[in-house]
């Protein structure tokens, strides 16, 4: 009797000790998630968040686990990877609005008013192209396009530089003068992407939209078209640029500007850092956005760090999104990465960008004017950050546009085409 008691018992505390031991393996589970990260970085982005994510990692008992790839990753794989079982917990993306059925709300983890407070003027460019409330993302910076300048180039060839202003024009026409007195195979290089086209396009008159339907091929946006396979076709640009590229690839053009082989790179403020920690044999500086008759045009942008629906530790993603948005991790990010902060607290109250050159503080202010230049004269450069689809025209631009420049296609089909392309993917 006194036997059975105790075989009796014995099960029972079994049992319990196996509940138990249930309860908290799910405990731990739930408090100990790992995050996949895939990360870009132009510098130091990724390294930065990492940096800033210990505290969060320490008290939370979450693992951020970063993987750093390179930017094509990001723009031509990950959605591939969003639709299958390869995609991560998180990512650091460009394509805001593109990506947006695979995003999760972050609204039920955070404080709905302060991310309003803060970041108000970015939240749309992450929703749904109908619109909604949700809030999807934390715009780790805004990027602004702009040229940067080969000072010493311009001095060398005794050409002066055109002042704040100064139209696409004007500038064509100092690059020659440079080129010519140099004896430089080209003057001007251009990313190859629609993004970093738009800015120019958007100052000779190109509008991008009508009342929210896009358009591309109107006077301004032909008119920008045909200086640009000009600018080619003289030897202004170079071979090594657009021509080299096909299809829909991105081509960055920084190592053209890096080995001098161009007086002027259009680019953006994320190369920031990467000019000043790799520039070392000659001087340079970012330039005021130059104008036209359409206005002076700059694109916005950024990337964002977002949650994806998929992941199987929402409140964990959402909890490390909403750290890293804080104000001062926030502006630690920004001055650590030579950036501009979207937080619009921050944006008034300014940034310690001390520990900078004055070279890079010079050119985040000038950029930061850029942004201005282009919100009060080509207002449509926030309207095309923020459509759903831009990411397609970025692909569809330097594809028809590289075919004219080469010779094969003519402009006026390439421009025929490229509607029609556009018309084709808004449908989808």
């Amino acid at each position: 009797m006194y036997l059975q008691y105790i075989c009796d018992l014995g099960g029972k505390m079994k049992k319990i000790f196996l509940i138990i031991s249930v309860i908290l393996t799910s405990s731990f589970s739930a408090i100990s998630a790992e995050l996949k990260f895939v990360c870009y970085q132009d510098i130091n982005e990724c390294d930065t968040i990492a940096e800033i994510a210990k505290p969060w990692e320490a008290s939370s008992g979450h693992t951020l686990n970063i993987e750093t790839v390179g930017y094509e990753v990001i723009r031509e794989q990950l959605e591939n990877q969003l639709e299958s079982d390869a995609a991560p917990d998180l990512a650091r993306v460009t394509n805001l609005g593109g990506l947006n059925k695979f995003y999760l709300d972050l609204k039920p983890y955070v404080d709905s008013s302060y991310w309003e407070t803060n970041y108000g003027a970015t939240l749309p460019w992450y929703r749904k192209p109908s619109g909604d409330d949700g809030i999807y993302g934390w715009q780790t910076q805004l990027t602004v396009t702009g040229p940067y300048v080969n000072v010493t180039m311009f001095e060398d060839a005794g050409v002066d530089m055109p002042e704040e202003g100064s139209s696409w024009d004007d500038w064509a026409d100092a690059l020659r003068q440079v080129k010519s007195e140099l004896g430089l195979t080209a003057g001007l290089a251009l990313d190859r992407t629609a993004h970093r086209w738009a800015g120019p396009a958007f100052s000779y008159g190109a509008k991008f939209h009508e009342n929210g339907t896009p358009i591309l091929v109107d006077e301004g946006f032909r008119k920008f078209s045909e200086v640009f396979v000009g600018w080619h076709k003289e030897g202004l640009m170079p071979a090594e640029g657009w021509p080299a590229g096909s299809g829909t690839a991105y081509k960055n053009a920084a190592p053209l500007f890096l080995d001098g082989t161009v007086a002027m790179h259009m680019s953006g403020s994320w190369m920031l850092g990467n000019y000043d920690k790799n520039i070392t044999d000659f001087e340079w500086k970012v330039v005021p956005i130059p104008c036209g008759p359409g206005g002076c045009g700059a694109m916005p942008g950024g990337s964002g760090v977002v949650a994806f629906k998929s992941t199987k530790n929402p409140e964990a993603a959402a909890s490390l999104i909403n750290f890293l948005s804080q104000t001062e991790n926030a502006e630690t990010f920004a001055a650590s990465t030579s950036n501009i902060t979207a937080h619009q607290g921050l944006q008034k109250s300014g940034i310690d960008y001390s520990g900078v050159s004055p070279t890079v503080a010079e050119g985040l202010a000038i950029f930061a004017a850029n942004a201005g230049k282009a919100a009060d004269t080509t207002p449509q450069a926030y309207w095309f950050q923020g459509y759903n689809k831009n990411f397609a025209i970025y692909g569809i631009v330097p594809d028809y546009i590289t075919k004219a420049i080469t010779g094969e296609m003519s402009l006026e089909d390439a421009l025929k085409a490229i509607d029609a392309d556009v018309a084709a993917k808004i449908a989808e």
